[in-house]
């Protein structure tokens, strides 16, 4: 919200252009609102690197397993609105832009899995993507149910789903 779009919502309320102060209104929503879907993106582009990473190399660490968690206890805050019940993204809206981070995500995680290996060709050949958005899916949804007191602990019980998230749950990854 800049200066003076305030500027002209108040001046436009002072003058009595309640259908002028309205569209400012309504921009003003529409810019917070791609504000908050931007930063749900980049949260979601941060959970698909590490669940690719994890798909690839077959083992979770706690470094994969926080930033997992962390990006869908962040997404789980950003996406409820401000009245508390209703969310920027429904439960079944998450499929378009899943779709539209995997290959950002592809290209991010290339550079680390496996220590670089893989060039992005190299690893969208080799990556199940379907398996990919199913998990993630399924973490997404995790944030629509779970309070955000019991959020954690129902993560770690997904996380340790995963290729090598049992080792990682008993600590036997070291």
């Amino acid at each position: 919200m800049t200066t003076q779009e305030l500027t002209n919502l108040r001046a436009s309320i002072l003058e009595g252009r309640y259908a002028d102060a309205l569209i400012i209104v309504d921009e003003l929503e529409g810019m917070s609102r791609q504000a908050i879907l931007r930063n749900i993106q980049s949260f979601l582009l941060r959970l698909l690197v590490h669940l690719i990473k994890n798909e690839i190399e077959q083992r979770l660490t706690n470094s994969w397993a926080n930033s997992i968690s962390d990006s869908i206890r962040q997404i789980k805050k950003l996406n409820l609105q401000d009245n508390k019940t209703s969310y920027y993204l429904k439960i079944d809206e998450w499929e378009e832009m899943l779709e539209d981070e995997f290959e950002a995500a592809i290209d991010a995680a290339s550079v680390e899995v496996s220590d670089g290996i893989y060039t992005p060709f190299e690893l969208l050949e080799i990556v199940d993507k379907n398996q990919i958005m199913m998990i993630a899916q399924k973490f997404l949804d995790l944030t629509y149910d779970p309070s955000a007191k019991t959020l954690p602990s129902v993560i770690k019980q997904h996380l340790a789903q995963l290729p090598g998230g049992e080792n990682w749950q008993y600590g036997k990854q070291r």
